[in-house]
């Protein structure tokens, strides 16, 4: 084992980041969100393994985050402005550098446009300034395999970490895929699907794979810390109740909404929600709920009911 210094340079495509942690979160049995302190800490433990170096000398030097983004307008009237701001929090806390592109209208949709480029040159021309060993790639996207490429050729080794999963969305029936470039699996030096790693029955991982989720203290402690991107959802309440009432669902997003009560709307989690699937309401339903304040003095509601 020697004892070279590992230079590890992580690159998230944080769309597709975004989207495997909701699966975690909502779909699968964890229900759970991926913690990037434990991803960071996986590949550590990986790369030195792979690379016959003692963890200590394993280091990831520069870690990065590329997402489209809304204007803070938009964002505060679809009421993401706090978890949006949130999360940041998250990933300056962990040393990952944030890079936003604003998202694109597009027949009244919003898309994002040019991630996948500004991640691509980012990856290179960092890889060629800071002299990168190994360059990790949170992707799953064949737009990459010309960067990794490239890197190949500047003797730079990628790894890769990539997710596949089907479900059946309850709001819709559909089946949802989720699938990896295959070409760009092959291209990596150190291709790793987590999906096999996470649901793997070998009792050796089991620690490993539990660190790659946030635990449940851990997102009390972040909610009262403000640094984790759902501590809005937390459940956590005080025992202090300002009674039963009467109002509309206005707004609904993955897992939690918001009830009509000006001025301030009121927040509830799907976890809250009694004799009826989350899914299965709608924006303007009427319905009776328990005014409560939770752990910062917020009110929120809990035991929502359909009327």
């Amino acid at each position: 084992m020697t004892n070279n210094l590992l230079k590890i340079g992580v690159f998230y495509d944080g769309n597709y980041f975004s989207h495997v942690s909701n699966y975690y979160n909502y779909e699968h049995p964890r229900k759970s969100r991926l913690s990037i302190n434990g991803l960071h800490k996986y590949i550590r433990q990986y790369l030195a393994s792979a690379e016959s170096v003692d963890k200590e000398f394993v280091k990831i030097t520069s870690s990065h985050y590329f997402r489209g983004r809304m204007t803070s307008h938009d964002a505060l009237a679809s009421n993401k402005l706090l978890s949006d701001r949130i999360f940041d929090d998250i990933l300056m806390m962990e040393g990952v550098v944030t890079h936003y592109l604003p998202l694109k209208f597009i027949e009244g949709k919003k898309f994002e446009k040019g991630i996948d480029v500004y991640m691509a040159l980012e990856a290179y021309e960092l890889s060629l300034y800071k002299k990168f060993d190994i360059v990790v790639l949170i992707a799953c996207d064949g737009d990459y395999i010309p960067l990794v490429k490239k890197l190949n050729s500047l003797g730079v080794k990628v790894m890769l970490l990539a997710w596949e999963f089907k479900y059946t969305d309850s709001r819709t029936g559909r089946i949802r895929e989720t699938v990896t470039s295959i070409d760009l699996i092959n291209e990596c030096v150190y291709p790793v699907l987590m999906h096999e790693e996470i649901d793997s029955k070998v009792k050796k991982n089991k620690l490993v794979v539990d660190n790659l989720f946030v635990k449940s203290d851990e997102r009390l402690n972040n909610l009262r810390n403000n640094n984790f991107n759902e501590s809005i959802e937390s459940s956590e309440i005080l025992d202090s109740e300002l009674g039963v009432q009467i109002g509309n669902i206005l707004s609904l997003k993955n897992g939690y909404g918001f009830i009509s009560k000006p001025p301030n709307n009121v927040y509830f989690h799907w976890t809250n929600v009694v004799g009826t699937d989350f899914n299965s309401l709608s924006v303007g339903d009427r319905i009776e709920f328990t005014s409560t304040l939770n752990d910062k003095g917020q009110e929120i509601a809990t035991e929502i009911k359909r009327v």
